[in-house]
């Protein structure tokens, strides 16, 4: 079968996506010193950007040139203005993000099973923590800002929880601390995906990278395989590249299923309508779309010292429901005002200030995308429906969260610094009131998930199977968050390195880590102890 390009670019593997799960697996794979593997990435390199490499400059970086910036649909129940970051660059999300650090608690894994993700429970998973080549830790206590130890200490004397010292020393039903992060407190940088797996391994003469470069649709190899991806480059030239063993989609919970539906793999009566040619019917396609929707109040203070690891180093758990198995409630504590949903809704922007996140660690609510147009050009269609959940608890899960943050910030020492409420306002106080402003003021914390989910055999709307196997086809796999069955409680990051390094292993065939091998993070990265009340234990 020709596309009239001329010849394929043949490699053993090619990997679609040099993000967070394309990174590790690049890196694996090519530990083969025969194995020819070629990553396919639409951003430029991160190496010696320093506008990628500072942690703490995260936030500048949204909106650039490193940013897809996809829209969302109207939400009628939620905020319709929300712009969903994915990273353009290399590294993906873990080269655009805060790199809050957790591993996925064990009943977010044995939900995964339940789910028909069979060898993906707790013990399987997470003894790769031992493979992790970032180098993660409790942010350093020069980092650590008087105020954010403030909250952390408010926190606990107002909600009676226990300081956390490392949050991924076992698994917690509810505390305060500062966050463990995937970084190096020397420099300020970044230890994402690509610093820690790919930067060592560059000069891999087996290992091919095209930057700048659009993986826009797969075609059919002449065995019938969907083997072959059409890239276009960034002065506009088209090649094809061929994968002879398998090929790998690693272009995150967006981007993959929007590139499966362009090339004909998907709801086929939705292709079809679109005039896209069907290949394989998998109506899973797009949809059981995730996140951890959040809102957000605000209030005024004077100036801060300046000191932080990224601006959002401490949080809040909580668990308000005992019947669940961990916590149902975060709060990021931002010592910066992050108001850029709260001044479109006419609350001023205070020239210093904090804010708490309410977070929803297990959304209720499912969205989908799907296609608007098959010209790959055009972006495809996002619909969270945030807040839709039928029991309504997403919506309340935030009213709570406004409720136990307002709780916090009357709590001694924080209470000391802020000067006033900014947003919402103290006058804010029904549950009607607070559910309006707290949906209207939402956002997102950059966590879609679930696309292109895994399941059991039987289960027509699983995208993959448990071998992360795409369903229909031979030789491909898809390896990101979008095989997700359901979204960890915590940041997903880790769980998309976890993910990757299980992967590689299917792939190649190489044994799991023992199930005891689960010691700290990383080859380098210390697990001590920082807490804010010295050596205090986690547990109640």
């Amino acid at each position: 079968m020709s596309d009239g390009s001329g010849h394929d670019e043949p490699y053993d593997y090619v990997i679609v996506g040099g993000g967070t799960a394309g990174c590790v697996l690049a890196a694996r794979l090519t530990e083969d010193p025969g194995c020819r593997v070629c990553v396919v990435e639409g951003g430029p390199s991160d190496v010696g950007d320093e506008r990628v490499m500072k942690l703490r400059n995260w936030i500048n970086l949204l909106g650039t040139e490193y940013d897809y910036g996809y829209t969302t649909v109207e939400q009628p129940r939620g905020n319709s203005h929300i712009v969903h970051s994915r990273a353009r660059v290399l590294g993906g999300c873990s080269s655009h993000n805060t790199l809050i650090s957790f591993l996925p608690f064990p009943q977010d894994l044995r939900e995964w099973v339940r789910h028909g993700a069979e060898g993906w429970d707790p013990g399987t998973v997470l003894p790769y923590r031992a493979r992790l080549q970032n180098t993660i830790r409790p942010v350093a206590e020069k980092d650590r800002n008087p105020i954010a130890h403030d909250f952390v200490t408010a926190a606990v004397d107002a909600l009676d929880v226990p300081v956390v010292d490392d949050f991924n020393e076992h698994p917690f039903t509810e505390g305060a601390g500062f966050f463990s992060l995937a970084y190096d407190p020397a420099t300020g940088n970044r230890s994402s995906a690509s610093v820690a797996y790919l930067h060592p391994v560059l000069t891999r003469p087996n290992l091919t990278l095209k930057l700048e470069s659009w993986a826009y649709r797969l075609l059919r190899a002449q065995d019938g395989r969907l083997a072959r991806v059409r890239v276009r480059a960034a002065d506009g030239t088209d090649c094809t590249v061929r994968a002879e063993r398998e090929l790998l989609l690693c272009a995150g919970a967006v981007d993959t299923p929007r590139l499966l539906m362009l090339s004909g793999i998907g709801p086929a009566g939705h292709l079809r309508e679109l005039g896209i040619d069907v290949l394989t019917d998998l109506p899973g396609v797009g949809e059981n779309l995730l996140d951890h929707p959040e809102s957000v109040i605000v209030w005024e203070t004077g100036p801060l010292p300046p000191n932080t690891a990224m601006d959002s180093d401490a949080g809040l758990f909580v668990r308000r429901d005992a019947r669940e198995s961990g916590p149902d409630l975060m709060i990021h504590f931002y010592q910066v005002p992050f108001t850029a949903n709260t001044e479109r809704l006419g609350y001023p922007t205070p020239p210093y200030g904090v804010c708490m996140t309410p977070n929803v660690p297990k959304s209720r609510s499912r969205g989908r995308i799907w296609l608007r147009s098959p010209d790959p050009d055009v972006e495809p269609a996002l619909d969270f429906r945030y807040f839709t959940d039928p029991e309504g608890h997403d919506e309340r899960t935030v009213v709570e969260g406004l409720r136990i943050a307002r709780e916090v910030a009357a709590t001694g020492p924080l209470r000391d610094w802020l000067v006033r409420e900014v947003a919402p306002g103290p006058g804010l106080t029904t549950e009607e009131d607070l559910s309006e402003y707290g949906r209207r003021a939402s956002h997102t914390v950059y966590h879609p998930a679930g696309t292109c989910r895994m399941g059991a055999d039987d289960d027509s709307t699983a995208v993959v199977d448990p071998q992360l196997r795409l369903r229909g086809e031979r030789g491909v796999r898809v390896v990101d968050a979008s095989v997700f069955p359901t979204l960890p409680t915590v940041n997903p990051m880790v769980t998309v390195l976890l993910t990757a390094e299980r992967a590689a292993d299917l792939i190649t065939g190489r044994a799991a880590p023992e199930p005891g091998d689960v010691r700290a993070h990383g080859r380098n990265g210390p697990n001590g102890r920082h807490g804010p009340h010295g050596t205090r234990g986690t547990e109640r």
